[in-house]
Parts: C-alpha cells; structure tokens; sequence
C-alpha cells in the first residue's frame, strides 16, 4: 500500500468510508479495522490521522451536516422574494426526501448520536443554527423556526411514506407557516 506521501488523499477516504459503513451497518458497525478495509488503508493510518473512532466520526459527520448546509444554500440562494423563498423551501423538503437513502440514514444516525452524545448534540445544534440563519434572510426568526423543524419533518415523512405527498402538499404546509 502506498505511504501517506504519495496518498495525500487518505485521510478524505478515510471519512468517506466511515460515512458509507455508517450508511450501511449503523454506528454500531462501526470499527477501526472495518473503515481501513473499505478506504483500502493500513490499520495504522487509522491512528496516525485520528486520535479514536469518536474523532472520526465527529469529523465525518460534520462534514456531512456542512454538505446538507450547502445544499440549503443553493436552494435559498437565488430567491429574491417571499413567494420565491416558499418555493425554494418547498424545492428543498423534495430534494432532501427524494435523494439517496444514505443521507437519510446518516441524519438518523446523527440524531441518535446527538441525543447521548454531547459533542454531536453540539454539532446538530450549530447546524440548526447555520439552517435558521439561512431561512432568517427570508423569514422572520420565529418563523424560520417552525419551518426548519417543518422540512426535517416533511423530509422524514416523505422519504419514508410508500405514497409521499406531492409538491402542492408540501407547498401548502410551507405556505401556512409562511404567511401568517
């Protein structure tokens, strides 16, 4: 296997594949010898580029909630207007709840994680906070609230519903937390 010089990406496939065997097999499937296998790194590297699993992990879930930020991003970015804004909220519960199978599983995981862990309770409550600020420039503070626990929730309930809702129901729901 190569050496760390001439692998400056180890420590990216490291986390991609921490992420991927989470997606797979749940926190709890989770071990040093089972990420090196999927990265295709010596065991050592593990230790030479993370202090523990938690750090890993922590790392690897952070820059996952910062992918999920940014797709928040380009969904709010461009509106201009409040109609606009509503429509891009109501883009983004359909983005999130239609996508792959994976990002639903490592919110889940991420969850659970935060609600016995305090350093992923802090990490899900810097990303609400980086979710609120986004809705903020469109939305009153109260109200970006409410709609950020509505997209987690419409998200969850539509990728998982064997019939979701189509857009004018999620468009309805966001309109009524928007408008009054």
């Amino acid at each position: 296997m190569a050496t760390g010089h001439t692998d400056p990406r180890r420590r990216e496939r490291i986390i991609a594949a921490a992420l991927d065997l989470v997606a797979e097999e749940g926190v709890a499937g989770v071990s040093h010898r089972k990420i090196a296998a999927r990265a295709r790194v010596p065991l050592g590297s593990m230790t030479y580029h993370f202090t523990g699993i938690d750090e890993l992990l922590l790392e690897a879930f952070t820059g996952y909630a910062d992918h999920v930020a940014a797709v928040f991003e380009r969904h709010l970015e461009g509106a201009a207007t409040p109609e606009e804004a509503r429509e891009a909220v109501t883009g983004l519960i359909h983005t999130l709840s239609e996508g792959p199978r994976r990002d639903l599983i490592l919110v889940q995981e991420l969850y659970t994680l935060a609600a016995r862990r305090e350093p992923y309770r802090a990490l899900c409550v810097r990303w609400m906070r980086r979710s609120r600020a986004l809705l903020e420039t469109h939305f009153p503070p109260d109200t970006a609230r409410r709609l950020d626990a509505l997209i987690e929730g419409l998200t969850l309930h539509r990728a998982l519903d064997d019939d979701p809702p189509d857009r004018s129901v999620t468009r309805e729901a966001v309109a009524r937390i928007t408008e009054g």
